[in-house]
């Protein structure tokens, strides 16, 4: 598959999880890659890797420059990076509200923000933006993520109209519970890791975990040159979580 031949692609918390699975798909696609990320170290030798922190707008700023000057252009940038938050909305004091805001939300406009004008010479630009089940389906002790979720949501939607006549098309993708290390951490921490497992795998009405590669794909299809006329839209990559209502077996 070479769809994205000749382009770059920035993928951000593309070293690990999801993120990986996305940056490595473009790859697979003809892109060459550019990862952003706090711990780049992780990332596939054969991306161009740059350590970012995106809640930094001097990081950023600085990290799109040197992708920028590596490559001398940028294509499709993929704000993926983000953190979790477990709770009700009593659980988090304001400043971790402010903080995974800062990352989950405000990183994604730092990021976008510096890109635009690379974006704005491309006559195939793409953003995607990661958000989550969670925007759209209410979920137990997720308040604070939910919010950032739901944020990422509505910015797409916002950015999608802002940038659709300089050429920029804009999406997200809502990927379910994935199979992921923050995952796999949550799982470790729980009274009983195979129990929780189970309840995270029943919830989805495929009865399984999404895999990372399934949302890579995804992002790669709304990245693609090929998805012109898809904008302002989400992607549901959640096992029918979103829309689904199983009767019990």
């Amino acid at each position: 598959m070479i769809e994205f031949g000749g382009l770059v692609a920035v993928v951000t918390g593309g070293a690990s999880g999801i993120g990986a699975a996305i940056a490595d798909r473009l790859h697979e696609g003809g892109a060459q890659v550019a990862v952003l990320d706090l711990n780049p170290d992780g990332a596939h030798p054969e991306h161009f890797a740059v350590a970012a922190n995106v809640a930094d707008d001097a990081s950023v700023q600085a990290a799109i420059a040197a992708v920028a000057e590596k490559f001398g252009r940028i294509d499709i940038v993929v704000n993926n990076a983000g953190v979790g938050a477990v709770g009700t909305v009593a659980d988090n004091d304001d400043d971790e509200w402010h903080r995974v805001f800062d990352i989950n939300v405000v990183g994604m406009a730092r990021v976008t923000r510096a890109a635009l004008p690379h974006l704005r010479l491309s006559p195939s630009a793409a953003i995607v933006n990661t958000s989550s089940v969670a925007a759209t389906a209410g979920l137990p002790q997720r308040a604070l993520y939910t919010a950032t979720k739901g944020a990422v949501l509505s910015l797409t939607r916002a950015m999608a109209a802002d940038h659709l006549r300089e050429g920029i098309r804009v999406n997200c993708v809502n990927p379910g519970t994935a199979d992921t290390p923050w995952v796999a951490r949550l799982l470790d921490s729980a009274d009983d890791p195979a129990a929780e497992r189970a309840a995270l795998d029943a919830r989805q009405p495929h009865g399984r975990l999404v895999a990372a590669s399934e949302v890579a794909d995804a992002v790669a299809y709304l990245a693609s040159p090929l998805s012109g006329s898809t904008t302002g839209t989400s992607i549901a990559v959640d096992g029918g979580m979103q829309n689904l209502r199983l009767r019990p077996e």
